[in-house]
């Protein structure tokens, strides 16, 4: 992390004004703001208008007084007013037993009167450098505290009542409380990271950060740095060291979504890992222990890709010690208007339509299409109606499912880009997810497949 001298604010403390000034001088071309005070009387009254990162502080102020006691006190006071600051204790007398006393009680460092340039100019520039960090990792802890909890913030994550979804949930309660690596299956858009988050909240590591990873999504040359970190000049773009996936979820959970992308260099890199549960930065040589709770997901068949030889056996082992699938939408009736309801108080309220309502009609329509792209297909069609509606209460028009409904009510898609959603969500649904399959039979590589899955969501 690299900081720059000029911003940091320095206040020097002391009776003798020669000492003030010759301070004053030497630092000015140093640091940006200088402030020096004569009188320590007057330090609450400035702490409380200004903030500091050094405070050079005096331990005595009275004539013939030679304790320290003066100095001890008044640091006291600035921890107690200002506990950011770094107080860097000045003494014209040598008394170790001083020194560690002060800081003891709270000071970062001690020089002695007459100092040499070199080493107070070293001893402040490493108070600001331990200042400025000390306030960032305040500053990261305050927003991982935020984001943890509005993880566990209390409310639905996966709604519905039907047989399918309390069966997953009941098993998801069972497994929550263990480390037991979980592997979550199911088709595009049915909830697998809503599970494995809410399985995090009720999981004993709930209090820290769970890390998502979308491991289809990274290149390969990129895989090792963003899973296990790199060092600084690792790499020409390496410019810093920096943490890895693995690291930033230390005793929290890890997601790994679309596992079933990875190709066979990549899976046997991942299980070197799972198996030491030890990561080395690109760049580096020391191994780092990472304790995680590791959930994955995929929408593939891993099975068949096990036999293809397309998936690592020994790794599959290492991820699938529980198995739980997510059912789709169209096995989760029930469950239909139950979330038709839960996404229309949503987006009404995103969009300050409070009042809106839907009407029996277009429920039984929503009801009977067979939602290839599930859950989230659900919300997307939700959001849109609402959007687009001018009056509060939704009817049939007001939704466009694609080309076919259970009914056999034949519809038309309303832009290209519908027909086009329309049609890879019901190849997905042909090929149960084989990726492989719906891009052959479309004509395009498997990597626009998966940019278009991306884009359509």
């Amino acid at each position: 992390m690299t900081f720059n001298m000029t911003d940091c604010s320095i206040l020097i403390v002391d009776d003798n004004k020669k000492i003030l000034d010759a301070l004053r001088v030497l630092l000015k071309y140093h640091y940006g703001h200088v402030t020096t005070l004569s009188n320590p009387e007057q330090i609450p009254n400035l702490l409380r208008k200004e903030d500091f990162d050094v405070i050079v502080l005096d331990m005595n102020f009275r004539a013939g007084v030679t304790t320290g006691n003066e100095g001890l006190y008044w640091l006291a006071e600035i921890t107690r007013i200002q506990a950011s600051a770094c107080v860097v204790m000045i003494t014209a007398y040598g008394d170790i037993g001083l020194a560690v006393k002060a800081i003891k009680n709270g000071a970062y460092d001690f020089i002695l009167k007459p100092w040499e340039n070199d080493k107070l100019l070293a001893t402040i520039n490493a108070a600001c450098k331990y200042n400025r960090s000390n306030k960032e990792l305040i500053k990261l802890k305050g927003k991982e505290k935020d984001l943890i909890s509005e993880i566990n913030k209390p409310g639905k994550s996966l709604v519905g009542t039907s047989k399918a979804i309390k069966s997953v949930l009941e098993t998801a309660e069972k497994v929550a409380s263990t480390n037991a690596n979980i592997l979550i299956t199911g088709e595009n858009g049915t909830g697998k990271e809503l599970l494995a988050r809410e399985i995090h909240r009720m999981s004993g590591r709930k209090d820290q950060i769970m890390v998502t990873v979308d491991v289809g999504a990274i290149a390969e040359t990129l895989f090792e740095s963003e899973l296990f970190g790199h060092e600084k000049g690792a790499f020409t773009d390496a410019k810093e060291e920096r943490k890895g996936k693995f690291e930033l979820a230390h005793k929290g959970t890890l997601f790994l979504d679309e596992i079933g992308n990875l190709s066979l260099p990549l899976q046997a890199k991942l299980l070197n890992v799972l198996q030491n549960r030890q990561v080395v930065r690109v760049g580096g040589h020391i191994p780092i222990n990472v304790d995680i709770r590791l959930i994955c997901a995929t929408n593939n068949d891993i099975v068949q890709m096990l036999s293809n030889g397309n998936f690592r056996e020994d790794l599959l082992y290492r991820i699938n010690t529980i198995v739980i699938e997510m059912p789709p939408l169209r096995q989760r009736d029930h469950d239909i208007q139950e979330l038709t309801e839960y996404f229309l108080e949503i987006h009404a309220k995103k969009y300050g339509k409070p009042d809106i309502k839907i009407n029996p009609a277009a429920m039984k329509k929503l009801s009977q299409y067979h939602w290839p792209g599930n859950v989230r297909e659900l919300q997307h069609v939700m959001e849109r109606a609402v959007i687009l509606t001018d009056h509060t209460c939704l009817k049939e028009e007001d939704f466009i499912l694609g080309t076919e409904i259970k009914s056999g009510v034949k519809t038309w898609p309303a832009t290209l880009e519908d027909m086009e959603r329309s049609m890879i969500g019901g190849y997905m649904e042909k090929y149960k997810g084989n990726l492989t399959k719906v891009a052959k039979q479309l004509g395009i590589s498997r990597q626009t497949l998966y940019n278009k899955i991306k884009k359509y969501q």
